[in-house]
């Protein structure tokens, strides 16, 4: 497991930037919504040099079959999203959830998608009080000594005219399974790249409440050389989410049960690139 350090300067390190004045309304994601504009895009320039390096290796795990499998299907409250999926067309949403979600009739939201006519960009979230530079490398936070529900998130980081992008940097943190932060260590964190195919995995838990706010994980992702999106991730058909001031529709991940109790997500981020 290596380390994410400023030691290194191949690789980018988060420095702490965060969302100017918790501004929680930047960019919508792309599709058929209208756009949402802000003046702080919520998306800081970095301001260390090291952080706008490239990658000097993407470890970021590919779904397997993943230029044989199928888009992802049009009922995803009864079809398991599957870790292997297709390469975006230009003109064609990456994935839609308009369907009804099976346990609450809630309608999902679609997640962030592209088209070659739009430049919208996936929503902007606050950061929140507890993220951590120099996060580890590594797609699965799993530990022996975390215990919780396990969470394998799966999608693209694209760009606004939906080509993925290679080598993007995702850093993940979250709540343990009791809504505690590891504040001490590096618990339930870490960062990894998307493959050439701008797909990246998580392995994870599903995150605890942590007091006043609704089920989410936090992440940053940044193109290679380009601006940095902080943003969270939401859970579906969860109560607390109507009460959550920071919760947004756009931000919905698509949830799926598994045999064995498990769960499979999908979300996929879209970036405006120079």
């Amino acid at each position: 497991m290596k380390k994410f350090s400023g030691k290194n300067l191949t690789r980018r390190k988060f420095v702490g930037l965060a969302v100017a004045g918790g501004t929680a309304v930047a960019l919508t994601a792309c599709g058929d919504q209208n756009a949402v504009t802000s003046s702080a895009q919520s998306q800081a320039q970095p301001t260390n040099a090291a952080l706008t390096n490239a990658p000097a290796s993407t470890t970021a795990s590919a779904p397997t079959s993943a230029a044989t499998a199928k888009a992802a299907t049009t009922n995803a409250a009864t079809t398991q999203v599957s870790t292997a999926t297709s390469k975006p067309a230009s003109t064609t949403a990456v994935t839609t959830t308009t369907q009804a979600a099976a346990t609450a009739g809630q309608v999902l939201a679609p997640t962030p998608t592209c088209s070659s006519k739009t430049n919208q960009t996936t929503l902007a979230e606050t950061e929140g009080p507890y993220f951590k530079p120099s996060s580890p490398e590594r797609t699965s936070l799993l530990e022996t000594s975390i215990s919780g529900t396990k969470l394998t998130v799966t999608g693209y980081v694209l760009t606004t005219d939906c080509q993925p992008v290679k080598g993007a940097l995702l850093d993940f943190w979250q709540a343990n399974a009791s809504g505690q932060y590891d504040n001490s260590g590096f618990k339930l964190r870490g960062h990894q790249y998307t493959d050439a195919n701008g797909i990246f995995k998580l392995e994870t838990v599903v995150p605890g409440l942590y007091p006043g706010r609704t089920r989410h994980i936090h992440v940053k992702v940044q193109a290679p050389s380009q601006s940095i999106l902080t943003t969270q991730l939401f859970f579906p058909n969860e109560p607390q989410n109507q009460r959550d001031s920071i919760f947004h529709q756009e931000l919905l991940m698509q949830v799926q049960d598994l045999s064995g109790g498990s769960k499979q997500g999908n979300f996929n981020f879209v970036l405006k690139t120079a």
